[in-house]
């Protein structure tokens, strides 16, 4: 349906780079000022003490901004019908609360990994992380203020985003619609959304940070795939000492949408995709999950009906060598 509709319009010259999406992405975005001031204030008071902090407190600091990427996907206006999917209050003052919903918490192992390249590092060595972004609007802007503290921390040295080539799944991230926050933030009048925006402005025009697009990520089928679909990509992504998959949209693709059993270790569901060391970063939002406790998924079905599908739930899920 998104092909069809992107085809029909490209065919039409006066309205070939419209978007039919952007307006409710627009909204999502300006109804999540409130979210996205405090998420911006609390970057920038954190990157001008992060030279002050010991490992310990680099460490929770990065355990809360992946828990505010985590919830911010919730933000999806392809399961609200295009209605308002927006993050309308201070996210930061629920955290402590949504602990109990992570289901697979692999928090630890991203750090561990990450901290352990940044004192492998060499001085003009470069360490990637990819994140392969799901929603525009106030999840995006949780993933540039993640993607900001990788390069602030030094826990990274690149952050490399990979986004639709077109509209897709109502509120999936493109490049227009990047460029669109970022200069949204930037002359935004809020002193530190703006900063925000003129850093993020300058971290793409130095390189520091990079977008790509792929057809591949518009195709129907299962990352397994990738190295005999699309090997110029999945060359790409092994360049990465870690990748961050956003989204329900890639944990079904990650894992073939199959109907495994909810023990099933992750790492068996994704079918040999094993380019780098990577993570999901998902709200449970369709009837598949992998790698739980023996028992927990019966537990949670008595408890809650719809915990697959509700939003409710996320995981941080891991895979690779340590």
């Amino acid at each position: 349906m998104y092909r069809r509709l992107h085809e029909a319009i490209i065919q039409s010259p006066p309205i070939n780079g419209f978007d039919v999406f952007k307006e409710s992405k627009d909204q999502n975005f300006f109804e999540s000022q409130e979210s996205v001031m405090a998420l911006c204030t609390h970057l920038q008071e954190l990157i001008r003490t992060i030279e002050d902090l010991d490992e310990n407190q680099l460490k929770n600091e990065f355990f809360k901004l992946l828990q505010i990427s985590l919830w911010g996907n919730k933000c999806d206006l392809s399961l609200s019908g295009g209605g308002s999917s927006s993050q309308k209050t201070n996210i930061m003052n629920s955290l402590e609360d949504l602990k109990q919903f992570i289901l697979v918490n692999d928090m630890e192992h991203l750090w561990s990994l990450l901290s352990k390249c940044k004192k492998a590092r060499e001085n003009m060595s470069v360490d990637r992380v990819y994140i392969v972004l799901d929603n525009s609007g106030f999840e995006l802007v949780t993933d540039l203020v993640l993607a900001d503290f990788l390069l602030s921390s030094k826990l990274a040295t690149e952050i490399h985003f990979h986004g639709k080539m077109i509209p897709w799944f109502v509120s999936d991230t493109t490049i227009h619609d990047l460029n669109w926050v970022i200069k949204q933030m930037k002359f935004c009048n809020h002193k530190w959304m703006s900063k925000c925006g003129a850093n993020w402005e300058n971290y793409i025009k130095v390189g520091r940070w990079v977008y790509h697009d792929h057809i591949f990520w518009t195709l129907p089928h299962e990352y397994s795939a990738m190295p005999l679909v699309a090997p110029d990509l999945y060359a790409e992504l092994q360049k990465a000492c870690l990748i961050l998959f956003k989204g329900d949209l890639n944990y079904r693709k990650l894992t073939g949408d199959r109907k495994w059993d909810f023990t099933v270790p992750f790492h068996q569901a994704l079918c040999g995709f094993h380019p780098a060391p990577l993570c999901s970063i998902r709200t449970l939002k369709a009837e598949i999950q992998v790698g739980l406790q023996p028992g927990q998924g019966e537990q949670l079905t008595a408890l809650d009906p719809h915990w697959l599908t509700s939003g409710k739930y996320g995981v941080f899920q891991f895979d690779g060598p340590l």
